[in-house]
């Protein structure tokens, strides 16, 4: 019997497509799609009656929720696999039936339960819009694409591409906006309509990653197959299982608050205050998605090649850098906080400096959480991060629903604070098993994609 050729392989990502460069280009795209973002929103005020944007606000709410928690996971699992197996030198295409399959999966689910739901959606939410329905469904099924290739384009470490695809979406959908400003069409069926068609526009960046691509000779079916052996459906669905869990326990932290407020205040202003409060975890969370998506095929990487003091380097100066920022943050909202925040929202009613530095601290933590979060999904310890994620919600929102604190807003923040903080700790235990038992070493399986 001859021996078997030995994979195919490619030469090991430049140190520069690191993940502190890719941050920065990210941080780039990012800052800038919040800039666009924005405006989009903006014009669409001025375009329309007060009503009609808060159906728009209303769809686009519903819409950014349900896209990040059932296609967040599908973008992990692609950032993380196709990571790992360049680190490995592994070279050719990559077999993306496993993740196509689970993003067809939540697609359809979404569907189903939209499509049953329509009466409620399109009579009750959007008072009987059938056109912002339509753009709700439509969007969310083509974000799995666009999703997709946030992950593909991550796993190739490819971040100026990630960045330009979320940019060239956020235009997109503000072109929409200006041209019901200007005249050229009109109602909010049409400014709802960049909603549903920048997500497929956003493609138009993934064939310049093919053009630009040097694809080299193939690589030998049977080698790579054999690099590949224990890859299964069943290892991709619990990733991609587990990192909906977690999804669906971050939005928990960030929204449970607003929601039992609303509920149960008879303060008709309060819930409100309550979520401008909160968007001072909201801003950096959503810059640190830039972080995010280049730490974790950084991690995969490290974990890979470099073994674990590599590995815990990358962790130590996020983090380090994470406190740093969150401890100047909270001096800086206990020191001037309370009259910034009721210029910046309109607030006429006194806001406890002790706690926009508990929501500040929070939010440090959140951010330490976010990169713990990561460094488990490189390890393959997601099943063991969810649990974290769901504890920590969970007990945030008995928190929420009990009486202990009666000031809704100081209980919003005190909870917001500790439940971060066992949130941080819960996956500070979890990354330190993995240090214990070598997970990510030589016995941790190869990504799970086949």
């Amino acid at each position: 019997m001859s021996a078997s050729r030995p994979p195919a392989r490619e030469s090991p990502p430049a140190s520069g497509s690191g993940y502190g460069r890719g941050a920065r280009v990210l941080s780039v795209g990012i800052a800038a799609t919040g800039l666009v973002t924005f405006a989009y929103f903006a014009l669409a005020a001025h375009a329309l009656s007060g009503v009609e944007y808060k159906r728009i606000s209303l769809v686009w709410s519903i819409m950014f929720v349900v896209a990040s928690v059932i296609y967040r996971p599908i973008e992990q699992l692609l950032s993380r696999t196709i990571a790992d197996r360049r680190a490995r030198g592994l070279r050719g295409e990559h077999n993306l039936r496993v993740p196509l399959l689970i993003q067809a999966t939540f697609a359809l689910t979404f569907l189903a339960i939209a499509l049953a739901l329509r009466d409620l959606l399109q009579n009750d939410l959007f008072d009987g819009s059938a056109a912002l329905y339509w753009v709700l469904v439509v969007g969310v099924l083509a974000y799995a694409a666009s999703y997709f290739a946030r992950g593909f384009l991550a796993g190739h470490q490819r971040f100026e591409l990630y960045g330009l695809l979320v940019l060239f979406e956020a235009i997109s959908r503000v072109c929409f906006a200006l041209a019901v400003v200007v005249g050229i069409a009109s109602g909010q069926s049409a400014v709802a309509l960049g909603m549903a068609v920048a997500p497929l526009m956003s493609l138009l960046v993934v064939p310049w990653f093919f053009a630009r691509r040097d694809a080299g000779p193939p690589p030998d079916p049977g080698a790579v197959k054999e690099a590949e052996g224990g890859l299964t459906l069943r290892l991709g669905a619990g990733f991609a299982v587990a990192v909906f869990a977690i999804m669906v326990a971050e939005q928990t932290l960030l929204n449970a608050a607003v929601l039992t407020v609303e509920g149960t205040s008879d303060d008709a202003v309060l819930a409100g205050i309550v979520f401008s409060v909160l968007l001072i975890a909201r801003a950096p969370l959503q810059l640190f998605q830039a972080v995010q998506g280049s730490l974790l095929p950084h991690l995969a990487g490290l974990q890979a090649t470099a073994g674990t003091q590599e590995f815990g380097r990358a962790i130590r100066i996020t983090v380090l850098a994470i406190c740093a920022f969150a401890l100047a943050v909270a001096i800086g909202l206990f020191a001037i906080g309370p009259p910034v925040v009721r210029a910046l929202f309109d607030i006429d009613r006194d806001i406890a400096r002790g706690g926009l530095a508990l929501v500040g601290l929070g939010m440090g933590f959140h951010l330490v959480a976010g990169t713990l979060n990561q460094a488990a999904l490189a390890r393959g310890q997601a099943g063991g991060a969810a649990l974290a994620w769901l504890l920590s919600a969970g007990a945030f929102l008995i928190w929420m629903l009990s009486p202990v604190v009666g000031d809704q807003l100081l209980r919003t923040e005190i909870g917001y604070c500790c439940a971060t903080a066992v949130l941080s700790g819960l996956l500070a235990l979890v990354y330190r098993s993995g240090q214990d038992q070598g997970v990510g070493s030589a016995g941790l399986p190869p990504a799970p994609v086949t």
